[in-house]
């Protein structure tokens, strides 16, 4: 199998998915290559995602590792099969990869929790909206870069609408629904847009109110991505240089709590449909 130059952020995530479980064992690469008859060049490739694995290789690997855990090794065995190019491979030299990497990491999430606090989540965003956010870029992007980042966010919206679609929590600050990025005809859209997209079964949309005596997170955003096993998830962090991938046990522990803990300070989806009616009313 050939090696390759520039693995996705899934590859590079299986690869490390590899090295924690050679880890564990105790293993150096070296010892892990001798283990298994091949080249230490070969174990490191496979662990940066350079090299890809077949789903038998990947059960070998664990048995030589000791590893117990069925359930993470058959779900990294599931990450082996789908070799097909994803359709954010056509903006591949057009958009930063890290858009690329979050439009992936979309794609296989089994659920989706969002946490925001000055905009509507990216998912739910009318081209409207989502073209001003752009406009407000820093440093300012070309017309052509904006209508390619709309263009993309909108087919990243495709996993809402697929069969079956993929369940998407978010909790949206009351911040984010004042803010009139383009004007009160815009944000009256939004608004309306988002409604819409509550009623959907998959959708639970919760509004953490200005009179909330509670605030987890200060006002981070939070973007988590459950994989089939609590181990493959993954946080993404909204930056303005870009996404910033976490996978670390200890920070997805902590993610899982702060959006725990938010929702629970939120107001409920039915609560939460009227409270935006209202806001909606005053535009």
């Amino acid at each position: 199998m050939p090696v390759r130059t520039n693995p996705t952020g899934r590859q590079l995530r299986f690869g490390a998915e590899l090295r924690k479980l050679r880890e564990r064992a105790g293993l150096t690469s070296t010892e892990a290559a001798q283990r298994l008859g091949m080249k230490q060049a070969q174990v490191s490739n496979m662990e940066t995602g350079r090299l890809g694995v077949s789903a038998e290789r990947v059960r070998t690997l664990a048995c030589h590792y000791d590893s117990s855990d069925k359930a993470l090794v058959e779900a990294m065995a599931g990450m082996t099969g789908d070799r097909k190019r994803g359709w954010w491979e056509e903006y591949r030299e057009i958009l930063p990869t890290g858009l690329l990497d979050l439009a992936e990491l979309e794609h296989h999430a089994r659920r989706l929790r969002t946490a925001v606090t000055v905009h509507i989540p990216g998912l739910f965003q009318t081209t409207d909206y989502a073209r001003e956010i752009f406009r407000q870029a820093v440093p300012e992007l070309p017309p052509p870069d904006i209508e390619h980042r709309v263009s993309f966010r909108v087919k990243r919206q495709a996993v809402l609408f697929r069969s079956p679609p993929t369940p998407h929590q978010v909790i949206i600050h009351e911040a984010a629904l004042r803010m009139m990025f383009a004007g009160p005809r815009v944000t009256r859209d939004q608004l309306t847009y988002l409604l819409d997209m509550n009623e959907r079964e998959h959708i639970a949309v919760h509004v953490l109110p200005f009179r909330s005596t509670v605030f987890p997170g200060s006002g981070q955003s939070i973007y988590y991505a459950e994989g089939p096993v609590p181990q493959l998830d993954t946080v993404n962090l909204d930056q303005s240089h870009g996404p910033v991938f976490l996978d670390a046990e200890a920070q997805l522990d902590k993610y899982r709590v702060l959006l725990d803990r938010m929702e629970a300070a939120a107001l409920t989806p039915e609560q939460s449909q009227i409270f935006v009616h209202n806001i909606l009313k005053d535009l």
